[in-house]
């Protein structure tokens, strides 16, 4: 039987990831979360639940084979409110992932962020991430540690947290639309954003984790087509009874986010699905 670790186990994805990694028997599943952000409604039976901090990872004794490591401050405009929050989960929290798993090398996938392909002073979060994936280089390169990393783009889909301050902009708009408020649209709307269905995320991820292929940078999840947050918001208006309301561009807003390579569908035989508009059209 083998044994997955995973960092924000009870978070949008990790609970996700979990629950389809529950499928197989053949996985014993540790969670670590300090629920900063994550639910206690996530949790599914037969998971070891740890709240803790990603700190302190070094309590836990390091006999797994997997490490998905998905905790993380994880949006761009919280960043900008508490950058040390930042720095300390996902530069700090990652150097303590690493480290615990030189201890027994074992496997880690990283959950890296495609504003890697930008300005990494953009934002906090963008900067953090970034060192994020420096680290996973370093440790794989000076300490053999068996690290992938993979980049993700807009991830949505069941479990996404419909909020306000940490929902990505189908989670915000879910908790304007609970609220009967317009669904704000930030700048000219004409930004582009590949978005990535969560199940087909944790199918990448778990063709990440048991390959034996090692990515000399990172695993590309998105689904290659990316859409308008104006076209977003028309699918929004052919479900609900709702407006837009257009506020200013805030920074680290980037224009465009698409798959930069395709080596996750030709190398780990992933088929992401463009399932955005059915999504929508079945909230």
């Amino acid at each position: 039987m083998k044994k997955v670790l995973v960092t924000g186990g009870v978070g949008f994805i990790g609970s996700n990831l979990i629950k389809e990694l529950k499928k197989n028997d053949d996985f014993e599943i540790v969670s670590i979360d300090n629920y900063s952000t994550g639910s206690v409604n996530n949790q599914i039976e037969n998971v070891k639940y740890i709240d803790d901090d990603i700190i302190n990872i070094h309590k836990i004794d390091n006999d797994f084979d997997f490490c998905f490591h998905l905790a993380a401050q994880s949006r761009v405009q919280p960043s900008f409110h508490d950058p040390e929050e930042s720095l300390r989960v996902n530069v700090i929290g990652t150097s303590k992932v690493l480290e615990w798993s030189k201890k027994n090398n074992t496997k880690i996938i990283y959950a890296g962020s495609s504003s890697k392909h930008h300005n990494p002073s953009d934002s906090p979060y963008a900067m953090y991430k970034y060192l994020g994936e420096e680290i996973c280089k370093l440790y794989k390169t000076s300490y053999n540690i068996n690290v992938e990393i993979a980049r993700f783009y807009n991830v949505y889909g069941p479990g996404e947290n419909a909020d306000e301050q940490f929902g990505n902009v189908i989670g915000i708009w879910k908790a304007k639309i609970i609220k009967g408020e317009p669904l704000p649209i930030v700048g000219d709307g004409e930004q582009r954003r590949d978005f990535i269905h969560v199940l087909d995320l944790v199918d990448g991820l778990r063709k990440i984790a048991f390959s034996d292929l090692n990515h000399k940078d990172a695993w590309e999840l998105g689904t290659g087509i990316n859409y308008s947050i104006n076209t977003l918001f028309d699918y929004f208006k052919e479900r609900f009874d709702v407006k837009s309301n257009y506020i200013p561009d805030q920074p680290g807003n980037y224009r465009i986010t698409l798959r930069e390579n395709d080596d996750s569908i030709k190398l780990l035989n992933w088929t992401p699905k463009d399932r955005l508009k059915d999504y929508i059209k079945n909230l």
